[in-house]
Formats: structure tokens, sequence, C-alpha cells
């Protein structure tokens, strides 16, 4: 018996973009469209009528904008998945989109099989992030963040008391940040995959979030990398 596949509807108001990414997400194998929408309100009926693993959101959409729509969607079912898929790099719609509920955000120029990857991990509850869209948000945070200290580290402590992280759990945040994946950060820091996800574990416990996107999105909010 075949895997179920992920299922799927999008809301998006570009005709071709909305086209383009149903065939390419149909014709990935795991993943099966279910139903599109052009609005945000008519993106939110549609959701709560055929419960989809996963909602592929834009944010300029007409009627209710894609974040409201968002908000909507969790408010009324918290277990159907948001991906946001937008053009928009603005650090207030990334942090907006997740305070609303988004579980994921990826860049409209990411590829097909960037899409395909980024729907597979938040239908899995793992989140994405772009890494692009880290990277400028990231940017802004430390751009528009006064030093208050001329000592980095005292810096870096003070961030890690916040939640009680740990050193290495705020190593582990920041590579988050930078968009590395489990085995990409066990890599990095030389440590064993099963050690990465039980830091990962723990860090979603001490933000009080439930997925990776939005450990990254309080990390970048309050400052903590």
């Amino acid at each position: 018996m075949a895997d179920k596949k992920i299922t799927v509807t999008i809301v998006e108001d570009h005709d071709m973009t909305r086209m383009g990414l149903s065939f390419a997400l149909s014709n990935s194998g795991i993943i099966d469209v279910i139903g599109t929408s052009s609005d945000g309100l008519e993106g939110v009926e549609q959701a709560l009528k055929l419960n989809p693993d996963l909602v592929i959101m834009d944010i300029g959409v007409p009627t209710i904008d894609g974040i409201e729509a968002t908000r909507k969607i969790k408010n009324a079912n918290p277990d159907i998945k948001v991906l946001m898929n937008t053009s928009r790099d603005d650090e207030n719609d990334i942090l907006d989109s997740f305070s609303a509920g988004a579980d994921g955000y990826i860049t409209k120029g990411a590829t097909s099989q960037q899409t395909i990857d980024a729907v597979k991990a938040v239908s899995e509850g793992v989140g994405w992030l772009d890494p692009a869209i880290a990277r400028i948000v990231l940017s802004n945070i430390r751009r528009n963040t006064p030093a208050q200290n001329s000592n980095p580290e005292i810096n870096y402590q003070k961030g890690k008391n916040l939640y009680g992280l740990t050193e290495r759990e705020m190593e582990v945040l920041a590579l988050l940040v930078e968009g590395l994946n489990n085995p990409q950060i066990s890599e990095r820091l030389v440590i064993t995959l099963a050690t990465t996800k039980t830091h990962v574990h723990n860090i979603l416990q001490k933000l009080y979030v439930k997925t990776r996107a939005k450990a990254v999105a309080t990390a970048m909010k309050d400052g903590l990398v």
C-alpha cells in the first residue's frame, strides 16, 4: 500500500504562480493538491472545509491578507500546518507571520524541490525557515539593536539567561537561525545526531514553542542570537 500523500491547499492570487506551484507539487509523488484559491477569505473557508495537512499561503492576497488568513485558520484548527510562500522579505511580515501561527516561511525564489522539501518538513512538524529570510531578519536585528556592552560574551550570557538555555543550546539555536537541519548541525558541532535532536527538543521546550521555525522567530524577535 502506497504511503499517504501530504494533502495541500494553495492560497495564491497570481494565476500562473498558483498553477505552476500546483503542478510542481502534484508531480512530486508525495503531495496531493486538493484545493486552490485566489484570496485570503476563500483560502480560510477552503482550508476549514477540506482540512488539508498543510496550507501554502501567500501574504499579499485580497479580501484578507495571508497573515490574517493564517491566524483564522490556526485559531479554528491548530493542527493544519501553514507554510508562507511569498516574495516579501520584510522583517515585520516574517515575525507577524509566525505570531499568527505560521509553521514555516519560504520565498517564491525557491526551487520546486526546495518548496517540496519545505512542505514535507513542515507537514512533519519540523518547521522551515528559508535561509535567505533568516539572514535578512538576523541582519536587521543586529543592525537595529544598540550594543549594550562592548563585551559580546556578556551580551551572549544575558540572552541565554532569558530562557535558561545552555551554552550548547545557544550554539544549536544559532545554527537553526542559519537554516541548518539536524545532520548539518551535527556535522558543524561535531556531535551525534541523537544529541542534536535532544538539544533541539530542549530548545523548543524552553522557548515554549512547538516548531523549529517558531523557535527561530522567537530567537530573532528576542535577540537571542
